[in-house]
């Protein structure tokens, strides 16, 4: 199938304040770079990487509403209405589409472990609640409920159901619902350090909070990859962001780390809200290294 999403959608970084406040004009001002300079194909709030979880129903409202207008038509804007029940995650929906929202993306409900068949019955409930298009998120890592290949194959025959970000780590999954329901769903690749890979077998696009800190070079990459076929000139470009990919993804604190790497990077996003915190010398020290080859 065509899809309407593909590429680079960065998972948004929240801004915050030294006092832990949402700051909406950083974030205004980021997404516009993202765009404007970063050349990225869609932007997505609200993810895991922006600390959705914690956050207030009127800052996920406001933070929606920052995005879509910062974004201004130029590029998709898909929005993270993820909860812990169905009707709360139907609510967080509605408000998105109504707001603008071009698509959501959906993991699995947080801490009640559905089985899977509750959980095509809750993506049928918010299928049958909204008019926009819907990115399924499996990273079971997180969630601790996998949608596997048959799981997805069900959920793609919902109206909605048009993308699929897959970030189990295992790269056999990309090319089995490919192969398996292709004509269905589109994949994107959810797991960073099999992005090469995962466009090789046929993934269409890519979701991930890294573009935070190395957008331009994402983008080449993907456009390598799946846009000219320079596969020789996309893995000498992948290997040489696979040691800032394997910090993040291997260093146990993700949102933490993408948030220093952006204030390396000269746009400066604050610090993480609690629980999480900004990460050590030691830490710093070894993001400051694997960014040093993309520093100005």
């Amino acid at each position: 199938m065509a899809a309407d999403f593909k590429g680079v959608f960065p998972a948004l970084v929240t801004p915050m304040t030294d006092q832990q406040e949402v700051d909406y004009q950083t974030l205004s001002t980021f997404v516009d770079g993202m765009i404007a300079a970063g050349g990225v194909h869609g932007v997505i709030p609200l993810g895991s990487t922006g600390e959705y979880y914690a956050l207030s129903d009127d800052e996920r409202r406001d933070v929606t509403a920052a995005v879509i207008e910062a974004a201004d038509g130029r590029v998709p804007v898909l929005v993270g209405t993820n909860g812990g029940s169905t009707r709360k995650i139907i609510e967080y929906s509605q408000q998105a589409q109504s707001q603008g929202a071009a698509g959501l993306l959906l993991a699995a409900p947080y801490y009640s472990l559905p089985t899977p068949g509750e959980l095509v019955e809750h993506f049928r409930a918010i299928d049958a609640a909204v008019d926009i298009p819907i990115m399924l998120y499996n990273y079971p890592g997180r969630t601790g409920v996998d949608m596997t290949p048959d799981v997805v194959g069900e959920l793609a025959d919902l109206p909605n159901v048009k993308y699929v970000k897959e970030s189990t780590g295992d790269l056999t999954r990309v090319s089995e619902i490919i192969r398996r329901f292709g004509d269905k769903i589109t994949v994107f690749c959810g797991c960073d350090t099999l992005a090469l890979e995962s466009f090789f077998m046929g993934a269409e696009g890519w979701v991930s909070g890294f573009f935070n800190v190395l957008p331009t070079q994402s983008v080449k990459l993907f456009e390598l990859a799946r846009v000219t076929g320079d596969f020789d000139a996309a893995r000498e470009l992948y290997y040489s962001i696979l040691p800032v990919l394997g910090l993040l993804e291997g260093g146990g604190k993700y949102t933490q780390l993408v948030k220093a790497g952006c204030g390396l990077m000269g746009r400066s996003v604050g610090p993480p809200r609690q629980p999480l915190s900004i990460p050590n010398e030691e830490e710093m020290a070894q993001l400051t290294e694997v960014l040093k080859p993309f520093s100005a």
